[in-house]
């Protein structure tokens, strides 16, 4: 929690003027049962109306400005925790954005989602009753014990033994729930993971029909969190019942010792009401209590699992250097990499040029390390061994920022953005022209439908691109590379969803490009891939074949099995490079 004080830095005087405006509220408070014992034993006993009336706006005036210095306090309170918050989730959210997507994966994204929502809330909220109850509770239940001492020492030795006994009960409560709280909130992020997990695969689900399924998973895991809610409910809701049994007791045992002084001359009326009211006032502040330092508990758990983020540094050495781009020539010299835990590299002792402008087709199985091969270009990850090099130079010695701006990528998974196509597009250079955008959209062949929408470049896309289907998503995902004009374009496997007639025309149409970036084409179609300069054919992360078409068909019995598993015989593999030329 510590590490995590840095942003209250700029809230210092709100941290000051909330607690002490809830301090002249609690110092008003304890005036007031003086006041009504004094209305009491001088106004009504004595029939003095305008005694009870002077003193009664004085109650007035007290309960006024005790309720303006309250929202005072609330004001400066809710002002420091919300502030805080906002600067916490906002270096939170920057710092995963610094994150490799190594640490991204080991952390998982339900974790993170889970750490910026609902673990910073519960950090805001119990900075939020620390500001305000922290010191008001204590200062009114020994402020009230002293005034107790002060009206009667007799009658007071009733709040030294109760209080202790109110706050080992209360206190004892709070340490078996705190444990338990910590237990719920890991149950939660199940919950969350599960619920991410369906909504984003509810078309797979539901084409396997496994809602059933799924339901029972759900409904498992969300018992689970129910019933952990529920049990530490419970012993939490033993504080009411058994404070106020105890409190009781006490009343009881004060009535009964002050009806004796009464008796005896040597106590008031008002004053056995005041004392009732500071016991009153005790087990309030002390239930209070209790629940501040329980949601604080809960806050400085959650602020444990924000900072253990934060505490993560990502394995990209970053640099400063900036480039001028240079022409997109791509070495990989003995290159490998293995993700975290891994018993084995995912790609292993890669050694290949791409000299600018040419088209390298990557193919292999699947799990041969396609994706890892051409991740580790823009340093998506890093090389355990080996390193790769853009014009001469290993990418780790490029700023993140100078090393992909020189490079368009287009993911498997086509994303897009709420906003218009042209926002979408804009992402990949935000000052290019209307010619521009409308190249990328003609040779990713996204113009056919693009043009036959009502507003045309300006129409709306829904968050993910749920009104497009997957070939629109993927041929915009495309053009949004292309308006970077980048010197390396990665198309991992991004033309999966295009036919075979689209796919060639956008083929062709990298060909006509008015500059000659470097391609790199991962693909499971040897149609995508068969007129590239180079084809590296990848297994097991090895390469275990590199050449044209032509020669890995005499040469790769992997490259021959997967291209022959397409067309059934060479003449009708001759005819599909017929067509798709």
């Amino acid at each position: 929690m510590k590490s995590l004080l840095i942003y209250m830095k700029d809230y210092k005087k709100e941290c000051v003027l909330g607690p002490l405006f809830k301090l002249l509220e609690a110092g008003f408070d304890l005036t007031v049962p003086l006041v009504t014992a004094a209305i009491i034993d001088n106004g009504i006993g004595g029939q003095d109306r305008g005694y009870i009336m002077r003193y009664g706006l004085v109650l007035i005036l007290l309960a006024v400005v005790g309720l303006v210095c309250s929202i005072t306090a609330q004001y400066f309170a809710a002002k420091a925790a919300v502030g805080f918050a906002a600067k916490l989730r906002f270096a939170l959210f920057g710092h995963i954005e610094s994150l490799s997507f190594a640490e991204i994966d080991e952390i998982g994204t339900s974790t993170l989602i889970t750490r910026m929502t609902s673990d910073i809330n519960q950090v805001q909220s119990g900075v939020n009753m620390a500001l305000r109850l922290f010191l008001r509770s204590p200062f009114i239940v020994f402020g009230a014990m002293i005034m107790a001492f002060f009206i009667d020492v007799q009658a007071a030795l009733v709040f030294v033994v109760v209080i202790p006994l109110l706050a080992v009960v209360i206190f004892g409560i709070m340490a078996i729930s705190m444990p338990l709280y910590k237990k719920v909130q890991g149950a939660l992020d199940t919950v969350l993971g599960s619920t991410r997990e369906n909504l984003t695969g509810v078309r797979v689900i539901r084409a396997f029909h496994r809602e059933k399924e799924e339901e029972a998973q759900f409904c498992e895991d969300n018992e689970f969190l129910t019933k952990s809610q529920l049990f530490v409910g419970k012993i939490s809701a033993l504080t009411n019942p058994v404070t106020y049994v105890m409190i009781n007791v006490a009343l009881v045992v004060l009535l009964w010792t002050s009806g004796n002084q009464i008796n005896a001359g040597s106590l008031t009326s008002g004053d056995v009401i005041a004392l009732i009211n500071y016991l009153s006032q005790i087990l309030v502040e002390l239930i209070k209590l209790a629940n501040t330092i329980v949601l604080s508990n809960k806050a400085l758990a959650c602020a444990a699992r924000v900072e253990s983020v934060m505490e993560v540094k990502s394995s990209l050495e970053l640099h400063n250097q900036f480039v001028e781009k240079a022409g997109g020539k791509v070495v990989f010299e003995n290159a490998s990499m293995s993700y975290k835990g891994a018993l084995e590299p995912s790609v292993s002792g890669v050694d290949f040029t791409a000299n600018p402008g040419e088209t390298i087709g990557i193919i292999g199985g699947t799990g041969s390390g396609k994706s890892t091969l051409v991740n580790l270009i823009p340093r998506f990850y890093d090389v355990t061994q080996g390193c790769v090099k853009v014009d001469g130079q290993d990418v780790r010695d490029y700023s993140l920022e100078a090393l992909r701006s020189r490079i368009g990528i287009v993911m498997q998974k086509a994303v897009l953005f709420k906003g218009s196509i042209r926002e979408n597009l804009l992402w990949g250079n935000e000052n290019a022209t209307e010619e521009e955008l409308k190249e990328a959209l003609e040779i990713s062949q996204s113009m056919e439908f693009v043009e036959k929408k009502e507003n045309g470049i300006d129409s709306f896309v829904e968050q993910g691109g749920r009104n497009l289907s997957g070939g629109q998503r993927q041929r915009l995902t495309i053009a949004r590379a292309l308006v970077r004009k980048p010197e390396i374009l990665i198309f991992d496997d991004s033309t999966s969803a295009l036919d075979y007639a689209t796919d060639a025309r956008l083929r062709s149409g990298l060909k006509n490009l008015s500059y000659h970036p470097t391609i790199f084409m991962v693909s499971q179609r040897t149609s995508s891939i068969r007129h590239a300069d180079k084809i590296i054919v990848l297994e097991d992360g090895e390469v275990i074949g590199m050449g044209t078409h032509d020669e890995l068909l005499k040469s790769c019995e992997v490259y021959a099995e997967i291209h022959y598993s397409q067309y059934q015989n060479e003449k009708e593999a001759q005819k599909g490079g017929t067509v798709l030329c």
